[in-house]
């Protein structure tokens, strides 16, 4: 089949969720003997990656309209080729689901979290989100869901089912640890976050609560957003105030970013609106010590090899904890590693989106029979 995939910033992954699971799942498909074809944003001009094809387009550098200028031209793109089946991500794109529906090509969404729930977007953006969730109902031949509780989500609010394919975990086993030492850092010498810096993300909250310990082990935050942000500018004041937090910016070196995870006395994961996150399995399948914002996604992919926290209060306890007791922290990470490599398989993912993607071909997937569901 030849398989579109629309909506995300594109190969290489460098920014969140949705563009890991692009490279991971693509480059699988590719493997599987299926042509993919990645629309993308940014500098690089490269042609494939991964085997995937890529088409660099244009996108208006604006935080509203920047996805939704881009998946427009990629769909204006996408209608002059043959296309067997195209992966919408993000529900935002909903608007431009008629043209593709018009082009006779059979489309998926998936979903996300509940982008409506952003503090970043003010009272319309809310109203232009949760719009889009029903048209993208309405439309899709088939929904995404990454989580078992955006499944629970959809089937609540829209009375309609959804395809549960998660993301995988990529399981280090022997992480580069050696690499620390050009970030002045040790195995087992610091905690860690991991995060865009967006209001929902917390890495406010993190470093609130981590200034609220006993920790000598600095707080290593890794993450950046691509446009200006107030909360970016209050994320780094707080940092400031703190000569144990460092900021490091936004890190694409994957071997490196691996041994952090694994190097880490501890991981906080602050994401509360999403479903399931890259991010927190990647710290799991490293054998990370994972603190986690206490919500029903962050729950259903930890389980009982987590702790949770609700406020900076809660996170200094859970810091000076793994400080204190760093051998049973040590055994929850290798708990969280296990529960990840025995749930959350990549090779499984894709194989699922092969089998929606085939489905969709053959049209035994179709708006329809969901809707008849």
């Amino acid at each position: 089949m030849r398989i579109a995939m629309i909506g995300t910033r594109g190969v290489p992954a460098r920014y969140g969720g949705f563009e890991t699971a692009v490279e991971e799942i693509g480059a699988r498909l590719v493997e599987m003997g299926h042509e993919v074809v990645v629309y993308c944003r940014g500098e690089d001009d490269s042609q494939s990656y991964l085997g995937m094809s890529r088409v660099r387009l244009p996108a208006l550098k604006h935080p509203v309209m920047e996805t939704l200028s881009h998946t427009a031209l990629s769909v204006l793109h996408l209608l002059r080729r043959r296309t067997d089946v195209a992966v919408v991500f993000n529900a935002a794109n909903s608007p431009l689901l008629p043209l593709v529906r018009a082009a006779r090509i059979p489309v998926a969404v998936h979903v996300d979290g509940l982008e409506w729930k952003r503090a970043k977007w003010g009272p319309n953006g809310r109203r232009y989100y949760l719009a889009n969730e029903r048209l993208a109902v309405l439309l899709a031949d088939e929904l995404i869901s990454d989580a078992v509780g955006i499944q629970d989500y959809y089937r609540g609010r829209y009375r309609t089912e959804s395809v549960f394919l998660p993301y995988g975990a990529p399981i280090v086993a022997q992480p580069a640890l050696d690499r620390l030492s050009e970030l002045d850092l040790e195995p087992g010498g610091y905690h860690l976050v991991v995060a865009r810096m967006e209001p929902e993300n917390h890495v406010d909250v993190a470093i609130e609560g981590y200034r609220s310990s006993g920790s000598t082990k600095p707080l290593v935050v890794v993450g950046s957003v691509p446009y200006p942000s107030e909360h970016e500018r209050l994320v780094k004041e707080r940092a400031a105030t703190d000569p144990r937090v460092r900021l490091l910016g936004g890190l694409w070196d994957q071997e490196l970013l691996d041994a952090l995870y694994a190097g880490a006395a501890s991981y906080v994961h602050g994401h509360s609106v999403g479903g399931t996150n890259p991010s927190l399995l990647r710290a799991m399948g490293a054998g990370a010590t994972v603190s986690a914002w206490d919500v029903d996604f962050n729950r259903e992919v930890l389980g009982e090899s987590g702790r949770y926290f609700d406020g900076p209060a809660a996170l200094g306890r859970l810091v000076d904890e793994v400080d204190t007791n760093p051998d049973a922290a040590a055994e929850r990470g290798e708990l969280a590693r296990a529960r990840a490599a025995g749930r959350y398989r990549w090779d499984e993912v894709a194989k699922g989106y092969e089998q929606l993607c085939e489905e969709l071909h053959a049209r035994t997937r179709t708006r329809r029979i969901r809707r008849r569901a």
